[in-house]
């Protein structure tokens, strides 16, 4: 099969190779090498992939701390089943699925992948392959994030970073559904998007000073640095923090810091499709490329806002 792989850590996106890698035949079969109990085979008809995966352990040596190189990366994934080992449950061949694959095993930049059946949801017919696969990390970050984590309830304020981009757009559109008053912020020319996204307000952070927000009771940042030690000393008593970036260099005087990676999880997964499909959630992608064409996607001459999404052919 054709498949995108890495072996130089220190190569960056710019290391991506497209070559051809053993289909796995073997977990077709549900034989004891190259799957395990409860797997499925996915025929890959989306990959999403995220930038600063290939800085994280997990690419490049397995749970052990064995190399496990030439590794495939991506781990967001649209397709159909087309084969089951001995216990999967709730998925069937031929069915439409999205979800997240396990950090440490071989990725979805390929035409086929090995996913634990228990992080796939069903993938409902009117929902194109690549939208499934745009919202699958960014929706499940968002929503963990806001619900699981950060317990946002109604009439609190919300402060997110990056509110036109991936991950800042489902938040925006997420917690002003759940009645929160959102505040974004970006770069002046994602002014009009992040408000289309749902944010009541906008914070321009090369002209507008942050600080002039004043408190706020919820913080979702993509940042970290400077901006997420800034934004950290905004959150009122009994607020909150939540970052996506590690533990946080600044944390609230008087509230709640959480960092946290993100998990595959059915039922969110299908919360989350629900929403696509009623026209409540809009994903965000930046632009579409084949498999041929994604090293080229991921080294882009100029830089992309939204979701790079891979469609297989």
């Amino acid at each position: 099969m054709k498949a995108i792989v890495v072996t130089d850590p220190d190569a960056g996106t710019a290391g991506m190779t497209l070559a051809e890698r053993p289909d796995p035949e073997t977990a077709r079969l549900a034989s004891l090498d190259g799957a395990n109990y409860g797997d499925v085979v996915v025929e890959v008809h989306a990959s999403g992939f995220t930038g600063d995966e290939l800085e994280w352990p997990s690419t490049w040596v397995d749970r052990l701390g064995r190399n496990r190189t030439p590794s495939i990366p991506g781990h967001e994934v649209a397709g159909v089943v087309t084969s089951l080992t001995y216990g999967t449950a709730g998925l069937s061949v031929g069915q439409r699925v999205f979800g997240l694959t396990d950090w440490t095993r071989d990725g979805t930049l390929a035409q086929y992948v090995v996913v634990e059946a228990r992080n796939l949801a069903p993938l409902p017919g009117d929902i194109d392959f690549t939208v499934g696969a745009s919202v699958v990390m960014t929706g499940l970050t968002a929503w963990q994030g806001l619900f699981e984590h950060g317990h946002l309830s109604v009439g609190q304020s919300l402060l997110v970073h990056g509110a036109a981009g991936a991950v800042g757009s489902m938040v925006a559109q997420l917690a002003r559904e759940a009645g929160a008053h959102v505040i974004g912020t970006g770069r002046a020319a994602h002014h009009q998007s992040a408000l289309d996204f749902g944010a009541h307000e906008f914070v321009d952070l090369d002209n507008d000073t942050l600080e002039d927000v004043g408190g706020v009771d919820f913080v979702f940042d993509v940042f970290g640095g400077d901006i997420g030690a800034r934004s950290a000393r905004l959150v009122r008593g009994g607020g909150t923090f939540v970052t996506v970036t590690g533990p946080p260099e600044v944390r609230p005087a008087d509230g709640l810091a959480v960092d946290f990676v993100v998990v595959s999880d059915r039922a969110q997964l299908g919360e989350i499709a629900q929403r696509v499909r009623e026209g409540r959630l809009r994903t965000h992608i930046g632009q579409v490329a084949n498999l041929d064409d994604a090293v080229a996607a991921f080294n882009p001459a100029q830089k992309v806002n939204g979701k790079t999404i891979i469609r297989m052919q």
